[in-house]
């Protein structure tokens, strides 16, 4: 009866515990990260018996936890992967969008423009067209300076959320060095599982991997390590190890990502991937800075091609055409020092774009290493040897490098970003509406008398530095040869004739079409009064339809419908990645919740057995004591 009594008072305690299981699994149905347990029932030793052996009872073996760690390192990474591009998604959609607006749409200021432009060669005399041309120009500087300053919002909120996400993994990161202490001393205690400190601690892991990719590592003490980039150890047992946040060692206004080593701090940002962080990291390399840097080049290669052919005209006052924009620096700030430069008194490099139509759109890195001087483009890295900076200027790459000032140390650095804020220093060079350069300085005519069927072209300027004002004559020495001799009677230039073909000399170009006849004559003199003339206007007009850009093989237009593009398709490859991320995620969550989250229907099932069982169990003890009573009333007797 001992035995019996045992054996149903095992039972009814062990059917206790699985009670108290499933009630646990029932209360937490709808927790977060949360396991569902089970009990694990083991025969009690059975007891020896004549020759043979009887059964003493039950004991649970342990309360498991149903849990499959290939499917949570799965949700780990594919948290991970989802989150990087959600992250890049959402920014990247603001600059498709603000590109796009057709309320600040870069493209209709730039045709407004140009509208303005050719209703000036419509009517040159007109003051009031002129001022409508101010006026969209104007109109055209502010929506590159507002798209600019956009962008620039975009990377300020951008850095904003980099320090939050950095202080977030920085918490987790302790919170789970935390609760790697609490499981180790539990371990310690029993020898079981604590199930439900392991579940908070899966759940810490996944916050993290949302934050930034990790790599995790079971110790045989039941902690965990976490490492994020090349191996960078965040969590090392109980003890965990912070991020900082770094000024780029160029620009102050970038932030980079530090892993913290005593006292210092090695930045790690091209290193992290995945998550949040990695997402906006990545959108920041592969849209902002080239979205800004193409705008720059638009600017830069606008207004210099509109300046060059303002420059070719003249006003209404006689007066030689100036800038209509006002020239954008190219070298400051753009050419940024390294805080760790050394060379003393620091050096100044002037940097400048020899050719804008030519200018590759990239970032470079200019160098002084132990055996000369290197400038890298860092779009491709390719490396370029400079043999004659700093003692003189050197064109590189379409780059003109020049020491204005200082010296440079070997190890000294230079990070040059001709376009990154070119949009947001273009503006209006002239307020005068009839400082606008719609005529050609220069008009020529044919002698009356001459005798041959030849006729010239009104004549342009080709190079104004060269054009000095005088008055020149184009005579034909036969039918096959012409000179050229300015006010003075001095030769300017000579030649073959041939129909058609331009004449060039002292920044003005000719042409001369038809048969001369021997001494006839023509005339290019400067357009004095010229105020009803339009051709430099016209030039100026057919800017927009040019192909002024990219190594001559671009419209304003097209560079900005290629910046576009990027975005708008870097936008959509991401939300397709995304998306296919997230149906990945929630595969990978289904799987790991058929198999690990709370059925209702089974524990309700397990409930009600447990329950038989436990009601079973109280009728053994019943059964026993009855026994125990009929042998205590026969020994009274």
């Amino acid at each position: 009866m001992a035995s019996l009594l045992g054996t149903g008072i095992s039972a009814l305690l062990s059917t206790q515990r699985a009670l108290a299981t499933t009630s646990q699994n029932i209360s937490n149905v709808n927790t977060e990260g949360y396991s569902r347990q089970r009990v694990e029932f083991q025969p009690r030793t059975p007891q020896a018996f004549g020759g043979g052996f009887i059964g003493a009872g039950v004991n649970v073996g342990d309360v498991s936890r149903i849990y499959d760690s290939f499917l949570t390192d799965q949700i780990r990474s594919s948290t991970s992967g989802f989150t990087q591009l959600d992250s890049y998604l959402t920014l990247s959609t603001q600059v498709d969008n603000l590109l796009g607006d057709p309320n600040i749409n870069l493209m209709v200021g730039v045709q407004s423009f140009f509208n303005a432009t050719q209703d000036v060669a419509d009517d040159p005399a007109s003051i009031p067209a002129r001022q409508v041309l101010l006026s969209e120009g104007e109109s055209l500087v502010n929506r590159f300076q507002y798209i600019d300053q956009r962008l620039t919002d975009i990377g300020d909120v951008m850095n904003r959320d980099i320090r939050g996400v950095v202080g977030d993994i920085n918490s987790l990161s302790q919170s789970i060095a935390d609760v790697n202490r609490k499981i180790a001393d539990a371990r310690t205690l029993s020898s079981g599982e604590p199930n439900d400190i392991l579940d908070q601690r899966d759940l810490l892991l996944k916050q993290l991997s949302e934050k930034t990719s990790i790599t995790v590592l079971d110790q045989s003490d039941g902690t965990v390590n976490v490492f994020i980039g090349n191996g960078q150890a965040v969590v090392a047992g109980v003890e965990s190890r912070d991020l900082s946040i770094l000024n780029n060692e160029f620009d102050i206004s970038r932030l980079e990502v530090g892993y913290s080593l005593g006292t210092s701090s090695v930045n790690i940002t091209g290193q992290v991937s995945g998550g949040e962080l990695g997402g906006l990291l990545q959108f920041r390399n592969e849209v902002l800075d080239e979205a800004k840097d193409s705008l720059g080049y638009l600017a830069v290669g606008l207004s210099n091609s509109f300046n060059q052919q303002h420059r070719d005209g003249m006003d209404l006052k006689g007066v030689l055409g100036g800038d209509f924009f006002k020239p954008i620096d190219t070298t400051t700030p753009s050419v940024l020092s390294s805080t760790s430069n050394t060379g003393s008194p620091a050096a100044q490099i002037d940097v400048d774009i020899a050719n804008i139509n030519a200018y590759t759109q990239s970032d470079y890195a200019l160098d002084r290493t132990a055996s000369g001087y290197s400038l890298t483009r860092l779009s491709d890295n390719t490396v370029f040897s400079l043999s004659t900076f700093p003692g003189g200027s050197e064109t590189v790459d379409n780059l003109t490098l020049s020491l204005s000032s200082g010296a440079l140390a070997v190890g000294d650095s230079f990070l040059i970003r001709p376009l990154r804020t070119a949009a947001s220093d273009i503006g209006l060079a002239i307020t005068d509406p009839a400082a606008i350069a719609a005529a050609s300085p220069v008009r020529t005519q044919a002698n009356l008398a001459n005798t041959g069927n030849a006729t010239i072209d009104p004549g342009a300027i080709n190079n104004i530095a060269q054009f000095d004002g005088d008055s020149y004559a184009v005579n034909f020495t036969s039918t096959t040869t012409y000179e050229v001799r300015d006010s003075l009677n001095n030769l300017e230039t000579s030649g073959t004739y041939t129909s058609g073909n331009p004449i060039s000399f002292n920044g003005i170009t000719i042409a001369v079409s038809g048969v001369p006849a021997s001494g006839d004559n023509f005339t290019v003199v400067p357009n004095s009064g010229g105020i009803g003339d339009n051709r430099n206007a016209l030039n100026l007009s057919s800017l927009q339809n040019n192909n002024t850009l990219l190594s001559n093989t671009a419209k304003y237009s097209d560079v900005y419908s290629q910046l576009i593009v990027d975005v708008g398709s870097k936008t959509m490859r991401t939300e397709v990645n995304r998306d296919t991320q997230e149906s990945l995620l929630q595969q990978t969550v289904a799987a790991r919740d058929s198999k690990s989250a709370v059925n209702l229907d089974e524990e309700a099932s397990d409930l009600l057995r447990f329950q038989q069982q436990y009601q079973a169990a109280t009728q053994i003890i019943s059964t026993a004591d009855s026994l125990f009573q009929s042998l205590l009333g026969v020994l009274r007797r």
